[in-house]
Protein backbone atom coordinates (compact mmCIF):
# COMPACT_ATOMS: atom_id res chain seq x y z
CA UNK A 1 0.00 0.00 0.00
CA UNK A 2 3.03 2.45 0.27
CA UNK A 3 3.74 2.03 -3.45
CA UNK A 4 6.88 -0.14 -3.88
CA UNK A 5 6.86 -3.18 -5.47
CA UNK A 6 5.80 -6.33 -2.90
CA UNK A 7 8.41 -8.75 -1.61
CA UNK A 8 8.29 -12.23 -2.48
CA UNK A 9 9.77 -14.93 -0.75
CA UNK A 10 10.94 -18.03 -2.34
CA UNK A 11 9.10 -20.86 -0.56
CA UNK A 12 11.74 -23.66 0.77
CA UNK A 13 13.03 -25.80 -1.54
CA UNK A 14 12.45 -24.06 -4.67
CA UNK A 15 15.71 -23.95 -6.85
CA UNK A 16 16.32 -20.89 -7.17
CA UNK A 17 16.43 -20.73 -10.99
CA UNK A 18 12.57 -20.64 -10.93
CA UNK A 19 12.97 -17.62 -8.81
CA UNK A 20 12.38 -14.88 -11.70
CA UNK A 21 8.94 -17.77 -12.41
CA UNK A 22 8.07 -17.48 -9.15
CA UNK A 23 7.90 -13.55 -8.79
CA UNK A 24 5.85 -13.40 -11.90
CA UNK A 25 3.43 -16.02 -10.60
CA UNK A 26 3.14 -14.29 -7.27
CA UNK A 27 2.86 -10.86 -8.92
CA UNK A 28 -0.13 -12.08 -11.02
CA UNK A 29 -1.79 -13.95 -8.02
CA UNK A 30 -1.38 -10.84 -6.21
CA UNK A 31 -3.63 -8.63 -8.52
CA UNK A 32 -6.47 -10.73 -8.73
CA UNK A 33 -8.85 -10.29 -7.02
CA UNK A 34 -9.19 -11.02 -2.84
CA UNK A 35 -12.41 -12.21 -2.77
CA UNK A 36 -12.64 -15.52 -3.98
CA UNK A 37 -10.03 -16.36 -1.17
CA UNK A 38 -10.94 -14.30 1.65
CA UNK A 39 -14.73 -15.99 1.37
CA UNK A 40 -13.14 -19.82 1.29
CA UNK A 41 -11.39 -18.55 4.34
CA UNK A 42 -13.71 -16.70 5.86
CA UNK A 43 -15.90 -20.10 6.11
CA UNK A 44 -13.52 -22.14 7.40
CA UNK A 45 -12.91 -19.87 10.05
CA UNK A 46 -16.55 -19.68 10.99
CA UNK A 47 -16.05 -23.69 11.34
CA UNK A 48 -12.91 -23.60 13.24
CA UNK A 49 -12.45 -20.56 14.98
CA UNK A 50 -15.95 -18.88 15.05
CA UNK A 51 -17.18 -21.56 17.74
CA UNK A 52 -13.95 -21.18 20.18
CA UNK A 53 -13.89 -17.28 20.29
CA UNK A 54 -13.92 -15.51 23.41
CA UNK A 55 -16.87 -12.66 23.58
CA UNK A 56 -14.33 -9.90 24.10
CA UNK A 57 -12.39 -11.25 21.20
CA UNK A 58 -15.42 -11.19 19.24
CA UNK A 59 -15.86 -7.64 20.48
CA UNK A 60 -12.43 -6.25 19.49
CA UNK A 61 -12.91 -7.93 16.27
CA UNK A 62 -16.09 -6.91 15.13
CA UNK A 63 -16.20 -4.98 12.08
CA UNK A 64 -12.62 -4.55 11.82
CA UNK A 65 -10.60 -5.65 8.19
CA UNK A 66 -7.60 -7.58 8.87
CA UNK A 67 -5.73 -8.41 6.20
CA UNK A 68 -3.43 -11.68 5.56
CA UNK A 69 -0.73 -11.71 3.13
CA UNK A 70 1.04 -14.81 2.29
CA UNK A 71 4.61 -13.86 1.02
CA UNK A 72 5.82 -16.93 -0.92
CA UNK A 73 2.34 -16.97 -2.51
CA UNK A 74 1.32 -13.40 -3.37
CA UNK A 75 -1.98 -14.49 -2.01
CA UNK A 76 -3.86 -11.75 0.16
CA UNK A 77 -7.02 -12.12 1.95
CA UNK A 78 -9.26 -9.52 3.55
CA UNK A 79 -11.42 -10.33 6.69
CA UNK A 80 -14.00 -8.76 9.04
CA UNK A 81 -15.61 -10.38 11.63
CA UNK A 82 -20.25 -9.45 11.49
CA UNK A 83 -23.17 -10.36 13.65
CA UNK A 84 -23.25 -13.94 11.21
CA UNK A 85 -19.51 -14.57 11.18
CA UNK A 86 -16.56 -13.72 9.45
CA UNK A 87 -17.07 -12.21 5.92
CA UNK A 88 -15.18 -10.54 3.20
CA UNK A 89 -13.72 -6.97 4.41
CA UNK A 90 -14.60 -4.22 1.71
CA UNK A 91 -12.02 -3.64 -0.71
CA UNK A 92 -12.25 -0.24 0.17
CA UNK A 93 -11.75 -0.65 3.73
CA UNK A 94 -8.07 0.49 5.65
CA UNK A 95 -6.99 -2.92 7.34
CA UNK A 96 -7.11 -2.77 11.28
CA UNK A 97 -4.21 -5.21 11.24
CA UNK A 98 -2.14 -6.51 8.65
CA UNK A 99 -0.17 -9.58 8.87
CA UNK A 100 2.58 -10.41 6.37
CA UNK A 101 3.85 -14.22 6.21
CA UNK A 102 5.21 -16.88 4.11
CA UNK A 103 2.59 -20.32 3.58
CA UNK A 104 4.79 -22.09 6.18
CA UNK A 105 4.61 -19.69 9.26
CA UNK A 106 0.72 -19.61 8.86
CA UNK A 107 0.92 -23.15 9.01
CA UNK A 108 3.24 -23.60 11.82
CA UNK A 109 0.78 -21.23 13.76
CA UNK A 110 -2.12 -22.97 12.62
CA UNK A 111 -0.64 -26.99 13.78
CA UNK A 112 0.58 -24.99 16.98
CA UNK A 113 4.26 -25.90 16.10
CA UNK A 114 5.42 -22.27 16.85
CA UNK A 115 3.58 -19.27 18.92
CA UNK A 116 3.43 -15.93 17.19
CA UNK A 117 6.25 -14.48 19.61
CA UNK A 118 8.96 -16.58 18.19
CA UNK A 119 7.80 -15.92 14.40
CA UNK A 120 8.00 -12.37 15.32
CA UNK A 121 11.26 -12.23 16.37
CA UNK A 122 12.69 -14.18 14.19
CA UNK A 123 10.95 -11.94 11.36
CA UNK A 124 8.88 -14.50 9.93
CA UNK A 125 6.04 -13.01 10.97
CA UNK A 126 5.26 -9.29 10.48
CA UNK A 127 2.29 -7.12 11.92
CA UNK A 128 1.46 -3.86 10.75
CA UNK A 129 -1.63 -1.67 11.82
CA UNK A 130 -3.38 -1.60 15.77
CA UNK A 131 -0.69 -3.50 18.16
CA UNK A 132 -3.60 -3.48 20.63
CA UNK A 133 -5.86 -5.82 18.44
CA UNK A 134 -2.62 -7.38 17.10
CA UNK A 135 -2.18 -8.76 20.61
CA UNK A 136 -6.12 -9.56 21.37
CA UNK A 137 -5.73 -12.03 18.10
CA UNK A 138 -2.53 -13.07 19.52
CA UNK A 139 -3.53 -13.69 23.05
CA UNK A 140 -6.79 -15.25 21.98
CA UNK A 141 -4.99 -17.73 19.18
CA UNK A 142 -2.58 -18.87 22.32
CA UNK A 143 -5.29 -19.47 24.82
CA UNK A 144 -7.17 -21.36 22.14
CA UNK A 145 -4.56 -23.54 20.68
CA UNK A 146 -4.16 -24.82 17.78
CA UNK A 147 -6.75 -24.50 14.66
CA UNK A 148 -5.12 -27.50 12.64
CA UNK A 149 -4.13 -29.90 15.18
CA UNK A 150 -1.68 -32.89 13.47
CA UNK A 151 -3.21 -36.53 13.04
CA UNK A 152 -1.98 -38.62 14.98
CA UNK A 153 0.50 -41.11 13.03
CA UNK A 154 -1.71 -44.30 12.23
CA UNK A 155 -0.39 -47.17 14.83
CA UNK A 156 1.83 -49.80 12.94
CA UNK A 157 0.23 -52.90 11.58
CA UNK A 158 0.98 -56.60 12.82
Amino acid sequence: MNGTAPEFSLPPGLPTMLAPLHRRVCALVERLPVQPPSFVLARALDRVLLPRLPADARQALAGRCVELRVTDFGLRVRLQLGPGGFALASSTAEPALRITAPGSSYLRLLRGDDDPDRLFFERALVMEGDTELGLVLKNTLDAIGPLWPRRAAPAARR
